[in-house]
């Protein structure tokens, strides 16, 4: 599996996995949209040329933000989010950014779990913040001085 960043041809096939995913897909135009914008970026995963998963991120400044990770279902518990999540991380810290937001279903217990895998911490709740069903969103961050290693994270990139 390879990650690289999105290009416009990759526009259809996220928006398929949104579909797929999100009840409040994103459409094709909207994806080209976000990546016309300055502070976002998306990486997708590529399984045999395939892509199998994508990452959506925001950056201002030394702050990033995880706006969308999808991963098609026939590649899911296969470290496919796990990667993406990496490589976005691995990327920000060459470009020096130091804390990491993102929110989440309260009851997407694999999610959650991934993300505190990767560092983040529950640092709070949007109440009623998700339709279709309404739920809640735990929000959770990941700052440099809250990740044991980081420093030999860094030196290694």
């Amino acid at each position: 599996m390879i990650a690289r960043k999105a290009n416009e041809e990759d526009a259809a096939r996220i928006a398929e996995i949104e579909r797929a995913v999100f009840s409040d897909a994103w459409s094709e135009d909207a994806v080209r949209e976000t990546m016309c914008q300055k502070t976002a970026e998306i990486y997708v995963a590529e399984d045999r040329k395939t892509i199998v998963g994508y990452i959506v991120i925001y950056t201002v400044l030394d702050e990033s933000e995880v706006v969308r990770i999808a991963v098609d279902a026939g590649f899911r518990e296969r470290g496919t989010g796990g990667f993406l999540l990496d490589t976005v991380i691995s990327e920000g810290a060459l470009k020096g950014t130091a804390v990491w937001h993102l929110e989440v279903r309260k009851s997407n217990m694999a999610a959650r779990a991934l993300y505190q895998k990767k560092g983040f911490r529950d640092v709070g709740i949007r109440k009623g913040f998700y339709d279709n069903p309404k739920e809640d969103a735990v929000l959770m961050t990941r700052s440099l001085e809250t990740v044991s290693g980081v420093q030999e994270e860094r030196d290694r990139l």
